[in-house]
């Protein structure tokens, strides 16, 4: 059986080596998405969560907190107690930004002392990061105009930010964890799709499904070759990112690779449960381009934020696996955090593969209808 299934999968590497079309969209369109997303978009975040540590603790302070919150851009995630605690909340992905409010802040904004906060942003994503603080300095402004007449000598206050993970703002930091994202989930399920659905197309399931390999096999057969270049294809992505556009990777390689190796399962087994409910090619490609592009692109949080959606959409983009793989993604290469900060995610990724995989199974006839 062992001899049977190796022949099987090296007959499938050499259909997919052979076919031009299918070597073209599985390395092809990978580095050609990567370089076309050189701009990351800019755009507006609501209830961003935010971590504040006073040491004031006076009524101004507590005022310019409420303050910040009125303007629905921020949420009060955490008040934070120590200096040491300003980086756990972003290392876990709770809050994107921390401001820290200095002593006698209400004696030093009504006595015309200078006054600086300190505003610390979670810059490995950019954008995001640019356009929060660009928040935070507008609504710093907006309360100094509103109480800068209850005293002539109130002192203009200066905001002092700080990027953290991306000091620079280097749009590639955003972008190449969303492409990765995207481009596997894409390739790896159309792909997977196609292989099945051209078996039925062309009639040749039959002769597979009396071989004397099981249906289970056959299935295992036809993904194992599209596993192991995906994984390549994710390997190459990575190393593309980090050689030509200089995006780091702070934490462990071994990993990132494993998260990689997870999603690529998670990709071919949807890829497998839409092959399964397909009848045709055309059928399958339309199924993995609709049903994944679109929302990877849009629901995921790749180029919109998520947030910022209203709550269904919220929800939708919940059961896309690319939103959790671009986190584990920014979490694992640019934070530098380990598997305990991103086990929610891993856990998830992990039961749609399951899940994708049962279904699968059902919907595989052994006869063709």
């Amino acid at each position: 059986m062992a001899k049977v299934f190796r022949a099987f999968v090296k007959k499938e590497f050499y259909h997919i080596l052979r076919d031009k079309r299918t070597l073209l969209i599985l390395f092809g369109m990978p580095l050609a998405q990567i370089l076309i997303f050189g701009y990351a978009v800019t755009n507006e975040f609501n209830d961003a969560q935010i971590d504040v540590l006073d040491y004031a603790k006076d009524e101004t302070s507590i005022q310019f907190i409420e303050h910040l919150q009125s303007s629905g851009n921020f949420q009060l995630n955490k008040v934070l107690l120590t200096e040491t605690q300003m980086e756990a909340g972003m290392k876990a992905g709770d809050s994107k930004l921390v401001i820290a409010i200095p002593e006698n802040f209400s004696a030093d904004f009504y006595g015309g002392k200078p006054l600086k906060i300190q505003v610390l942003a979670d810059g490995s994503d950019p954008n995001n990061a640019n356009t929060l603080v660009q928040y935070v300095t507008q609504m710093v402004s907006r309360f100094q105009m509103e109480r800068g007449m209850a005293s002539p000598n109130a002192y203009r206050i200066n905001v002092e930010s700080r990027m953290i993970y991306n000091p620079q703002l280097v749009s590639a930091y955003n972008f190449v964890p969303g492409t990765i994202a995207l481009i596997l989930l894409i390739i790896c399920a159309m792909l997977t799709s196609l292989t099945i659905a051209r078996e039925k197309e062309s009639g040749t399931m039959e002769i597979l499904l009396v071989s004397p390999l099981p249906p289970l096999l056959i299935i295992v057969g036809k993904v194992t070759p599209y596993a192991i270049l995906s994984f390549t294809n994710a390997i190459l992505v990575l190393l593309l990112g980090h050689f030509v556009f200089d995006v780091p990777i702070v934490g462990s390689i071994g990993l990132l690779l494993l998260m990689c190796f997870l999603y690529v399962v998670t990709a071919l087994a949807l890829g497998t449960l839409i092959s399964t409910v397909s009848k045709t090619q055309q059928d399958a490609m339309m199924r993995s381009l609709m049903g994944l592009m679109m929302p990877s692109m849009i629901l995921s949080g790749f180029i919109f934020p998520l947030t910022s959606m209203p709550i269904p959409l919220q929800y939708l983009g919940q059961i896309v696996p690319a939103t959790y793989f671009i986190e584990i993604l920014k979490a694992v290469m640019l934070r530098g955090v380990g598997l305990n900060f991103i086990l929610y995610e891993v856990v998830i990724l992990a039961v749609m593969t399951i899940v994708f995989l049962f279904f699968a199974w059902r919907k595989f006839k052994i006869r063709l209808e």
